[in-house]
């Protein structure tokens, strides 16, 4: 009878936008819309979406987001920040007693209204219909732990009826990995209730925790469409292609993506310097009268800046991801000035919005555009000499067809390439500066023999990609 009863309450949302629907490509290395053009995935990690913002600032958000180029907003329906028992802008909370098979319809119209908005300017949700707590894990949260295999897959055939119709990805996991064969039955119970509520409409994945992988648990579950890692947040150069190189290789062949890297703005190893029993994390001389962070020498190594941001998108990219998520800190979490926190913020959300690293975000889309990711191959051999894994790392892709090669530097180092792996055509070679978008043009060459390219400018922050292009292939210039 409960069951019927979310049925009925799932069959009144409709939406009145054309909904996109995702797929994975035949060669299972990509993500693809409907008519079968690559879906580039840009993401934003906005976990509190549904639950710290009231409709207007939910506008504000997904408007400034989608002009950016974002095509992915990441949000959890059962949220991290004690998402069961503090209320929403209205008021309102998801479930009534706390329990998952009696949904409060005055908190799901929240949610409906924002997957509508976010549907009407291109972008897809990322839902992840509950954050890890509220599932037992061995690293618990403000929770409550309220589902069960039963529950949970009757929780998800409610979303899934729900939102059958709407532009939606779904995202298992909520950054805590299965702690036993009995949570895995739980997360396959609600990817189940998923997958039967929408028909089967929606492609689903995994958020692990922290220097974790999707595909460590559930890579062979024909629920799980596509990998997901967690990069995380403990040094700047993480080496994100140690994930892409290991899920690129792995059978059966599956997409993957970075699903949270490290955030602009959020102190590196920022769970060294918190202490989780005070509701302010750290001491009161490091914040303002506001809450925001005024001593950031607490945090000894500093925070994550754009730079991080860009390293980490484009060695994802060139190591055959799919897509990348963005972070910031203080989205994440929708900090406002004096309110609660979580990890402590630089700015409140709003400011945050507009931060250089979100910024870039519109060129990793403009580059992946006109010379597709979808035709990417990694290609490390084409690099000549030592390549060390550190700062120094030089990553490089050719595309399937030889139309263009793409070499990316992060520290604006010369780089030498054995130019007959490349392609076989004449090369028009350019640089693209990832900070603002720039072109410097390169002369024209043979693809032949060993050549050396320097960028134009070098060292921290002067991250620089190469572009070769065959001139047979005549391809668009940004």
């Amino acid at each position: 009878m409960k069951k019927i009863l979310i049925i009925l309450i799932a069959g009144l949302i409709t939406t009145g936008c054309l909904a996109q629907s995702l797929r994975i490509s035949k060669n299972q290395r990509y993500i693809q819309n409907e008519d079968g053009t690559p879906f580039l995935w840009l993401g934003d990690t906005a976990w509190e979406l549904f639950h710290k913002l009231d409709r207007e600032e939910a506008e504000e958000y997904l408007t400034t987001r989608a002009a950016q180029g974002f095509s992915v907003i990441q949000a959890v329906v059962l949220a991290e920040n004690d998402g069961l028992r503090t209320p929403n802008p209205y008021g309102e909370v998801p479930f009534i007693d706390l329990d998952p098979l009696k949904p409060n319809e005055d908190y799901f119209k929240h949610v409906d209204f924002i997957v509508q908005k976010a549907e009407a300017l291109g972008l897809i949700i990322g839902m992840l219909p509950t954050w890890g707590d509220k599932i037992f894990s061995e690293h618990p949260g403000a929770g409550p732990i309220v589902f069960n295999a039963e529950n949970a897959e009757t929780f998800g055939f409610f979303l899934g009826n729900r939102y059958k119709d709407s532009s939606i990805i779904w995202i298992l996991g909520g950054d805590r990995n299965p702690a036993n064969d009995e949570v895995k039955e739980i997360w396959r119970a609600m990817a189940k209730g998923l997958k039967t509520g929408d028909q089967g409409s929606h492609l689903i994945s995994y958020h692990p925790r922290g220097a974790s992988t999707s595909s460590t648990y559930f890579h062979h579950d024909e629920w799980l469409d596509f990998n997901m890692y967690q990069s995380g947040h403990s040094h700047h150069f993480t080496k994100v292609y140690d994930y892409a190189e290991k899920e690129y290789d792995r059978q059966p062949i599956k997409p993957f993506v970075d699903g949270e890297p490290s955030y602009e703005d959020i102190p590196v190893e920022f769970w060294v310097y918190c202490d989780w029993s005070d509701p302010k994390r750290v001491p009161d001389h490091v914040l303002d009268n506001q809450n925001l962070i005024k001593d950031r020498s607490h945090f000894k190594q500093g925070h994550f800046t754009d730079y991080d941001i860009r390293v980490h998108a484009y060695q994802n990219f060139l190591s055959g991801a799919c897509g990348y998520t963005y972070g910031n800190n203080a989205v994440w979490q929708m900090f406002k000035k004096g309110g609660s926190i979580a990890i402590p913020c630089l700015t409140d959300w709003r400011e945050a919005l507009n931060r250089p690293g979100a910024q870039d975000i519109q060129h990793v889309r403009s580059l992946f555009e006109v010379r597709p990711f979808s035709k990417i191959v990694p290609c490390q051999s084409i690099i000549v000499g030592d390549n060390p894994k550190d700062n120094t790392h030089v990553r490089a892709a050719c595309s399937s067809d030889q139309s263009f090669a793409l070499v990316y530097v992060a520290l604006g180092q010369s780089v030498t390439l054995n130019l007959e792996k490349v392609m076989e055509s004449e090369i028009h070679a350019w640089w693209y500066n990832p900070r603002n978008g720039d072109v410097v043009q390169i002369e024209e060459m043979k693809s032949s023999g060993i050549k050396e390219f320097t960028p134009p400018t070098s060292g921290w922050d002067n991250d620089w990609m190469l572009v070769l292009d065959s001139k047979k292939a005549q391809l668009q210039m940004l």
